[in-house]
């Protein structure tokens, strides 16, 4: 049989659901965007997946506003690889409407996620004021037995399911990012595994140090309550997210590498995590041809615009564009302004680091 070629099967399909409907109805369909997806891109290194997830996420089974399903088809869109839906389990304003229990939530995204590919991880948040404050529990098989009087118990059995902590906005919602001793104890014990560095649209700079001063992952996410496009806009703005660095597309290798610390948080154009990290995502980012002893050209292949600074200049390293740069030596120490590995403390690099 003659094969037709896929070029012109896929204009074939595009024609026809271009075309009338019939007489007295014509269907745009090219108005729909609900089947075109953003590529967010940042590259994989050191033989690990850079998977985009946010990890805290909320729906009208909580105090969201958004429909389980909607959630996801809003992440696949935007060029993501995974959310986590984390409802609250003790604050559901809408439970008198709503029906179906604490996992309800997540098994209409799953669905959601199963019909297109997409990944979706069951998870809860226990909501509690401080000194505990709200922690999310990622990777749970039922969030039903969390919902106990005491949080304590209901952190000792999301961890019986194997689930993965994290303590969500330190800072919020006095404004004092403090690591109280129920914390220090918790950690200790091996039940707090990640720190929300950034959450939203603020971030904590202590909470870099704990991350690294303690070996817990760093993660960035949105909580997000409305649509992604009425609070982020809806101009390719990369909403914060937690770079994952996983060793395959799976939501049991998202899970292996978040207990191994191997995450990156991004928020508005800035990065932190360990060093290691860093410098990897930074150099299969960056892609230097030496022209003569003075003169490169630099590219730039991620959506990330990095900035460095060196004997007091400034370099920018635009997102998806080549430029031409007088370097210093290749031993001259750059500070990647962008790149925080704790509080005030940022990566540096040479150019004889990108040099193989």
């Amino acid at each position: 049989m003659k094969k037709f070629p896929v070029f012109l099967m896929l204009c074939s399909v595009l024609s026809l659901q271009a075309q009338l409907r019939n007489d007295d109805v014509y269907k745009m369909t090219e108005m729909n965007n609900s089947r075109m997806r953003s590529e967010i891109h940042i590259p994989d290194f050191n033989g690990y997946q850079t998977l985009k997830c946010d990890f805290h996420i909320h729906t009208v089974f909580s105090d969201g506003k958004v429909w389980p399903d909607i959630r996801v088809a809003e992440a696949w869109q935007e060029g993501l690889d995974a959310i986590a839906i984390t409802d609250h389990i003790e604050y559901r304003p809408n439970r008198e409407i709503l029906k179906g229990d604490l996992n309800e939530s997540y098994k209409i995204a799953k669905r959601a996620g199963d019909a297109i590919g997409f990944m979706v991880i069951h998870g809860a948040e226990i909501t509690r004021s401080k000194p505990l404050g709200h922690l999310n529990a990622l990777f749970i098989s039922d969030a039903m037995p969390m919902d106990v009087k005491e949080p304590l118990e209901a952190i000792d059995e999301a961890i019986r399911q194997g689930a993965f902590i994290m303590w969500n906005h330190p800072g919020w919602p006095d404004d004092k990012s403090t690591m109280y001793p129920v914390h220090e104890e918790l950690i200790k014990a091996g039940k707090i595994h990640g720190v929300e560095v950034f959450n939203h649209m603020e971030y904590y700079p202590v909470s870099f140090d704990w991350c690294r001063d303690k070996n817990l992952a760093f993660m960035s996410n949105t909580d997000i309550h409305d649509l992604i496009t009425t609070t982020y806009g809806a101009k390719n703005k990369i909403r914060p997210m937690t770079l994952v660095l996983a060793k395959e597309r799976s939501i049991e290798s998202i899970k292996e590498a978040l207990f191994a610390k191997r995450s990156i948080a991004y928020f508005d154009g800035e990065l932190v995590g360990k060093p290691e990290h860093l410098k990897g995502l930074l150099k299969a980012s960056v892609k230097i041809r030496v022209i003569n002893e003075k003169q490169a050209e630099i590219t730039n292949v991620s959506d990330i615009t990095y900035r460095a600074t060196a004997g007091g200049n400034l370099y920018v390293l635009p997102a998806q564009k080549t430029i031409l740069l007088t370097i210093p030596g290749p031993e001259t120490v750059f500070i990647v302004e962008n790149c925080y590995t704790g509080n005030g403390e940022k990566l540096t690099v040479t150019v004889s680091d990108f040099q193989h």
